[in-house]
């Protein structure tokens, strides 16, 4: 049997090969609702499949959209990962993932992966983006979005969270609402302030926090691997020691979960003995026993804005390259709220 092509779906809808061509893409001229529909009714008679690969190597773009995470087992990149797919297929587009592991070597891998397949867009969620991933995406012509974290090493356009100013309200509720004399802070392993890394942020949050109330942060912070099991190991320690904090501030909720383990591994009453915060409001936070207190944001409207500036749906003002979105706290049982 021979191909259909879209000169067959054409002459049977009696319209042209770009009117076609218009519906199948969903533009970009907008097409009368009869014809759209006569057009439809010929593809689903003759059975018409688009030929992808061939539009892709006329248009030098494919509907791809690359996405590059740290770790999609981690439940923060995992829900993100999730929102991003979500928002690509409203906008008729599929996700590529790749996992960096955290790895500037695996980063600079997808990059050039993805770029070379002449994706619509890259969505970059970096570790820390590196000299050589900065060197690879300058030599592409590509707009590459960073959502979560914004590098130094690159001056593209960013989605973020006001991430200082989450930890700084969690940590003014945990001393001021509930009388904590101070909170201690699990953060990154690796964090700078230079990094453009959230966790850095979470930190500096905490800080300010903690200088407003005139409280010393000398030996309070303690570092961490930014998954659940690293943290019950440092918390175990932590927790088990002679000075245990009042209360733990933790960069990351998959941080808190593994100190919520820890706290009832050694019989430690949360909230009444050892007051527990987190940062992401991942879903599990819900769950957790008890209900984990916590930083929120709206993850879908983030990778929605991403998108848009991914694939240049999205209007961009002279200034206005970072796009910062609010939070707001979710109070649960882990601090005191009932």
């Amino acid at each position: 049997m021979a191909k259909v092509t879209r000169d067959d779906v054409a002459r049977l809808a009696g319209t042209s090969t770009a009117v076609v061509s218009y519906v199948i893409n969903n533009g970009p001229r907008p097409v009368a609702a009869a014809t759209r529909e006569r057009v439809l009714a010929a593809i689903k008679e003759l059975g018409y499949r688009p030929d992808r690969v061939a539009q892709a190597m006329a248009s030098q773009r494919t509907d791809l959209i690359g996405l590059i995470v740290p770790d999609a087992r981690q439940p923060y990149f995992a829900e993100m990962a999730h929102a991003v797919e979500q928002a690509a297929a409203e906008r008729g587009k599929m996700v590529l993932v790749g996992n960096s592991d955290y790895r500037d070597e695996r980063e600079v891998h997808y990059l050039r992966a993805f770029l070379g397949m002449r994706v619509s867009g890259l969505v970059l969620i970096s570790s820390g983006l590196s000299e050589h991933a900065a060197e690879e995406i300058d030599a592409w012509d590509a707009r590459v979005v960073l959502l979560h974290r914004r590098p130094d090493a690159i001056d593209d356009v960013a989605v973020v969270l006001d991430d200082i100013g989450g930890a700084q309200r969690l940590v003014r509720h945990l001393l001021a609402d509930h009388g904590r004399p101070y909170v201690a802070c699990l953060g990154g392993m690796d964090s700078t302030p230079e990094s453009g890394d959230p966790v850095t942020d979470h930190i500096t949050g905490w800080r300010q926090a903690m200088a407003e109330a005139g409280l010393d942060t000398e030996g309070r912070l303690f570092l961490s691997p930014y998954d659940r099991y690293g943290a019950y190991r440092v918390a175990l320690d932590l927790l088990a020691g002679p000075d245990r904090p009042p209360a733990i501030f933790c960069a990351t909720d998959d941080q808190a979960i593994g100190v919520l383990r820890a706290a009832r591994e050694l019989r430690i009453d949360v909230p009444g003995e050892l007051a527990v915060a987190g940062f992401d409001d991942v879903k599990e936070a819900a769950l957790t026993d008890p209900p984990l207190t916590t930083v929120a944001s709206d993850r879908e409207a983030m990778a929605r804005a991403a998108l848009d500036l991914a694939i240049g749906d999205a209007d961009e003002a002279p200034g206005d390259r970072v796009r910062q979105f609010p939070v707001a706290l979710t109070l649960r049982r882990s601090c005191g709220c009932e």
